[in-house]
């Protein structure tokens, strides 16, 4: 899965910290800086993830010289934490994630945009109900704290509504999808794959996007910041593979596909309906969402939105820290 309860996180984020000071104090942390090592890079279930099984596949990791043990995770929740405790060096993750996980004291560096959420996360309604307005009264599933539950109350905000006006069911979104599917809650917010799986209740139709809030879920790659300072060049590598990546598949899209599907656990057919809801950045567009702005498409922007969101629903304490938080030049350094 690609989110997580927020609580949790801040916990496995303070646990990190306190695991990251006795780390300092034996006086191995710094053992291997400067040093080749390999790279511990986690992801999971998410269309805009999936290019990294390509990557390892068609052994492109290997021809830019950096050795990467990448781990598919199942739960998403499970990949957060081991980065948090150090059991990964780097995650693809969302923003809002890493935001929280700041929030509890982690470092974490964000070095490569993947890509932006454009519709694959969705409202998903049963018959009857034609908008969002019309959720008032309704019950609604959604994992609370999540990116999806972000765009619930951005959607609700759009009509005029707040939280207060519905019923909020709180289910991991596998249950969610599974709930509605049911017949036991009126909408889901979801993202794919399980969206597919929310779509299969009978006359059901998505009331809102994340194509209807352009910016707002951007996912990406966080490094820990102590890894990125001991080892500038295998990350340096692994950034450069990815936009490496994204050429082999463009030039080789169906044995991509055939990849990604077999990855995701999807048919072909069902992959591909995932494309249009998920844009992949491209350096360019990395370029510009690290680029500071008052913009949707600036993810100093987003981020600020973002933890205003987290501070907001009493997810986080305080306001986390941005400082540090977004690393440019890997993505500039692109050849």
């Amino acid at each position: 899965m690609r989110r997580r309860h927020l609580t949790e996180l801040l916990a496995v984020a303070a646990c990190a910290v306190v695991l990251a000071a006795t780390a300092a104090c034996g006086g191995d942390g710094d053992a291997r800086a400067g040093q080749p090592t390999a790279v511990r890079l986690g992801f999971s279930a998410w269309p805009g993830w999936f290019p990294w099984q390509v990557a390892q596949e068609k052994g492109l990791f290997q021809e830019n010289g950096v050795t990467v043990e990448l781990t598919y995770f199942d739960s998403y929740t499970d990949s957060l934490q081991a980065l948090s405790t150090g059991n990964l060096d780097a995650n693809s993750q969302t923003l809002n994630d890493t935001l929280s996980s700041a929030s509890g004291g982690a470092r974490q560096t964000i070095v490569l945009v993947n890509d932006n959420s454009t519709g694959n996360d969705q409202i998903i309604a049963a018959p009857g109900i034609n908008g969002v307005a019309d959720l008032r009264g309704k019950k609604v599933a959604v994992e609370q704290g999540t990116v999806d539950h972000y765009l619930l109350l951005l959607a609700l905000e759009k009509a005029g509504l707040t939280e207060r006006d519905i019923t909020l069911t709180p289910l991991l979104t596998d249950a969610a999808a599974a709930a509605f599917v049911a017949g036991q809650v009126d909408a889901v917010g979801a993202f794919a794959p399980f969206t597919t799986t929310a779509l299969g209740r009978s006359g059901s139709r998505a009331i809102a996007t994340s194509r209807d809030f352009p910016g707002a879920i951007p996912d990406h790659l966080a490094f820990d910041s102590e890894f990125v300072a001991d080892h500038p060049d295998e990350v340096q590598k692994v950034v450069q593979t990815w936009f490496d990546t994204l050429k082999w598949i463009a030039a080789n899209p169906a044995e991509a596909v055939t990849i990604m599907a077999r990855r995701g656990g999807v048919s072909e057919a069902d992959y591909q309906t995932y494309n249009a809801g998920t844009t992949i950045f491209t350096r360019e567009e990395n370029l510009a969402a690290f680029t500071p702005g008052s913009g949707p498409s600036h993810l100093n922007h987003q981020a600020d939105r973002i933890a205003e969101f987290l501070v907001k629903t009493e997810l986080v304490p305080a306001k986390p820290s941005l400082d540090g938080l977004l690393e440019p030049k890997f993505v500039q350094a692109v050849t």
